[in-house]
């Protein structure tokens, strides 16, 4: 596939991105959990651990993550079984077919692809990846919109409560005084709603235009 030194740049810079984001998500995910079990290590089986993480799209340094879990249990890995296994992972790995359904499910690309193997992969990934940018955006405004329109009738049948309490018997002044300093306090609070309730309808439109570009520019190239 030909590209113009124009949409070369954009794409290794879109490249430096994706690593460096993947840098940031390995470092948390290795934080927060142990990557392999007592069996695992005491298993050995260094080989299947390494072909599993390069099918999965780790980068080398998942095996100093393996190495700290084991370390608890006196076991040190096999960097050369590991390695190797891993290079056989990453052929199944780097491919354009799942560069697309990687981007697609919004998983992180670590930078493992050899240049020959990442010609392929990377603009894959990228529109998967657009793809799911755009369906994202379309249902977290759909999430905004659903929560100011339950808030705008929630903030309605407050009002409505109000004030009927406000034309009740029994009331003192003092005390209408409050029930209309709320039933105002709520009014406040409806119009808020109403105004995130159109800003989510506009985030929405937007989404849902950004959707259907998207989906025609990929359409024909990939099983959408």
């Amino acid at each position: 596939m030909a590209v113009d030194s124009a949409s070369g740049r954009r794409g290794y810079s879109m490249r430096r991105w994706i690593i460096a984001g993947g840098v940031v998500a390995l470092a948390a995910l290795s934080g927060s959990c142990t990557t392999m079990s007592k069996d695992e290590c005491l298993a050995g089986a260094w080989g299947e651990k390494g072909y599993a993480d390069g099918a999965a799209g780790y980068p080398m340094t998942r095996l100093d993550d393996h190495a700290k879990a084991c370390a608890k249990f006196q076991v040190a890995p096999n960097p050369a079984a590991y390695e190797s296994a891993r290079e056989d992972g990453l052929r199944t790995y780097c491919t354009l077919r799942r560069g697309w359904e990687e981007g697609r499910s919004g998983n992180t690309y670590y930078g493992v692809c050899r240049p020959e193997e990442e010609a392929a992969f990377l603009p894959a990934y990228q529109d998967g990846r657009r793809l799911h940018d755009v369906e994202e955006a379309v249902s977290s405004a759909e999430s905004a919109l659903n929560s100011a329109e339950a808030r705008i009738a929630d903030r309605e049948d407050k009002l409505e409560a109000k004030e009927r309490e406000l034309r009740g018997e029994g009331l003192t002044d003092e005390q209408k005084e409050r029930v209309r300093d709320r039933i105002n306090e709520v009014r406040g609070e409806i119009h808020q709603a109403r105004r995130a309730a159109r800003e989510a309808r506009d985030a929405l439109d937007q989404a849902e235009w950004d959707l259907r570009r998207v989906r025609l520019d990929l359409t024909g190239r990939y099983p959408i």
